[in-house]
């Protein structure tokens, strides 16, 4: 499954890449699900391909962001008469989730095809800055939530484990988050982040701290726990040590940081995901050997 937004020279680049790499796989049967994001170019001219036996897109009405379209297919294929499948792949049309890391990814599914895989990034291709800000949102992640979550959207599901997510509200704000907290036992593979096929990547500073707190949100109860517990701690020594007003500017933080993890919470939507398919305009199927 793969949404898009007007990149479609990513999309047919990468539709050539997943037929080269699956090729060998002679036993499975691979489908192709995209979600056009309400894109303002139309596709055109598909690449030939030999061993995708299916290709089906689902434009849609609205744009809602590439986090919804995911929340959506989830959805859709959890009830879905149509499209039949084992394993569900989310994956990204612009090149960063790595093609050559498919082989890996479907052999992983097969040695236990009742747990769910995801692609555990060992290394990103973003500047330094960037992956530094990216392991500090990990540790942040990690010290108010006691969950590592190393993995993006670039995972295999099995049916099952669509179907737990499927009603989860949580998805339609953070996949991986989501993941995490309602799927236990799951299995990994390393992942390299993949250079985009055309232009910067999408992945912006801004970006990057709604992404972290989306998934805080996920878990914000716990967040709260561990804020208050850490909050009243440093009003402890504050009052019976340091006396300092430095402590009352970091407890302040707190506040402000667990108000923040709350806002941003109010992007989950239990009615949205449910009613998602409203915004489907038509489905088509491109291809079907």
């Amino acid at each position: 499954m793969i949404p898009v937004f007007n990149d479609w020279d990513s999309l047919k680049k990468l539709l050539v890449n997943i037929d080269n790499e699956i090729k060998n796989l002679k036993s499975i049967h691979v489908k192709c699900l995209i979600i056009n994001d309400s894109s303002s170019i139309a596709l055109k001219n598909l690449p030939k391909v030999q061993n995708i036996k299916e290709l089906v897109i689902i434009n849609m009405l609205e744009n809602k962001g590439h986090a919804r379209c995911n929340a959506f297919g989830i959805r859709f294929l959890s009830s879905s008469n149509t499209i039949d499948f084992d394993h569900l792949i989310l994956m990204d049309s612009d090149g960063e989730d790595r093609p050559e890391e498919l082989k890996s990814l479907i052999n992983k599914s097969l040695e236990n095809r009742d747990v769910s895989v995801v692609a555990k990034r060992i290394k990103r291709s973003e500047g330094i800055l960037f992956q530094l800000l990216y392991k500090f949102h990990k540790i942040i992640t990690f010290l108010f939530t006691g969950n590592n979550i190393n993995f993006g959207n670039y995972s295999c599901l099995t049916k099952k484990d669509v179907k737990v997510l499927s009603d989860k509200s949580s998805l339609w704000s953070s996949f991986s988050g989501s993941f995490k907290k309602h799927i236990k036992n799951y299995n990994e593979i390393d992942s390299e982040r993949g250079l985009r096929y055309f232009g910067p990547s999408k992945m912006s500073f801004f970006k990057l701290l709604i992404h972290s707190f989306a998934i805080l949100g996920v878990f914000k109860f716990i967040v709260f726990t561990r804020v208050t517990l850490l909050f009243l701690i440093s009003l402890l020594i504050n009052v019976m040590i340091f006396k300092s007003f430095y402590f009352y500017i970091f407890q302040f933080i707190l506040i402000f940081f667990c108000i923040l993890v709350f806002l941003v919470s109010k992007r989950e939507s239990k009615s949205a995901l449910i009613n998602s398919d409203k915004n489907i305009d038509n489905v088509e199927t491109l291809l079907q050997q």
